[in-house]
């Protein structure tokens, strides 16, 4: 991914969201060439030169303040995850070596026996780029049976969109798909060069509409918590609550569990859940010594976008 074209589209991106009385600009009724402010608008309000501003949003970060970003970060309204991603923009690319970005990712033995000791509680571990790289038997069978699944669609992007089922689990998807999107953004500006992860990005482009359009508006998402509302195909409705945990040792993995509020119809269907996930033969997480697959561009190797996805 080329560093200043992400970091031009991002500007822009979120320059167009706000309007004029959303920063208590006048707004003179004159009719807009483009939506959102202008450039000497947000510059007016970053305190910079139009001709600084300018040059930033052209791609030019190099030699740019911490708080100068600061300033432009407060009038483009960013968030705290939005503005991390934009010091990431404007400094140098981390540049991994072949053998760090092939470097197959891990749960550890303990990490592994904590998920499985966890019976009654869904959950599961994503590495870089969104990869499902560790779960435990509850969580495949609420999210999926990620162990019978080809490693290269272990993935959560990968589920979401190109996944039929996914769109049935999550309510309402769109939600869903645009929080993935800005998680996957996010780990692409933290390490731009990945080729597994531009390999994806390819996939999902060529295959999903609707990641392309969720792409292009560049939206920023970090892990956190919160409530996602599901819809089962063995056991109906459920409202979950989840929390993102980062294990100690590797900052690239985080867990992920789901819960239920005590005595409410999602915890008794946890519990049926459960009991049906110990009568099916879901597939164990596998061991550790499998190698990653090859990376692929995305137009060789792969389906056509009128082949079936799964």
């Amino acid at each position: 991914m080329d560093q200043r074209t992400e970091l031009s589209e991002f500007l822009r991106s979120r320059r167009a969201r706000l309007r004029p009385e959303d920063v208590g600009l006048p707004d003179h009724g004159t009719r807009r060439r483009v939506p959102g402010l202008r450039r000497e608008e947000l510059a007016q309000l970053a305190g910079v030169s139009t001709a600084y501003y300018t040059r930033l949003e052209q791609g030019h970060g190099e030699n740019v303040s911490a708080a100068v970003l600061d300033a432009i970060a407060r009038a483009l309204r960013l968030g705290p995850a939005e503005r991390d991603h934009l010091g990431r923009l404007t400094k140098p690319a981390r540049r991994r070596s072949g053998r760090a970005a092939a470097r197959v990712q891990q749960v550890r033995p303990a990490l592994q026996q904590l998920l499985d000791a966890m019976e009654g509680v869904p959950a599961y571990v994503l590495g870089r780029r969104l990869d499902v790289i560790g779960w435990n038997r509850l969580g495949a069978a609420l999210l999926g049976d990620f162990g019978a699944m080809p490693p290269e669609q272990r993935n959560m992007a990968w589920h979401v969109f190109l996944d039929p089922a996914a769109r049935e689990l999550y309510q309402p998807w769109e939600g869903k798909a645009a929080d993935v999107v800005g998680i996957l953004r996010l780990d692409a500006g933290r390490d731009p060069d990945d080729p597994r992860l531009a390999s994806l990005i390819g996939e999902l482009s060529v295959k999903s509409e609707d990641f392309r359009r969720l792409w292009a508006a560049h939206g920023i998402q970090d892990k956190g918590h919160g409530t996602k509302e599901l819809r089962h195909p063995v056991v109906g409705r459920l409202s979950l609550q989840y929390e993102t945990l980062r294990p100690a040792g590797d900052l690239e993995q985080v867990l992920v569990a789901y819960h239920a509020a005590p005595g409410s119809t999602s915890a008794e269907s946890l519990r049926l859940l459960a009991s049906w996930a110990a009568t099916e033969h879901l597939a164990e997480p596998e061991s550790q010594s499998e190698s990653e697959p090859d990376v692929k561009p995305a137009a060789e190797g792969r389906e056509t976008p009128s082949e079936t996805s799964r």
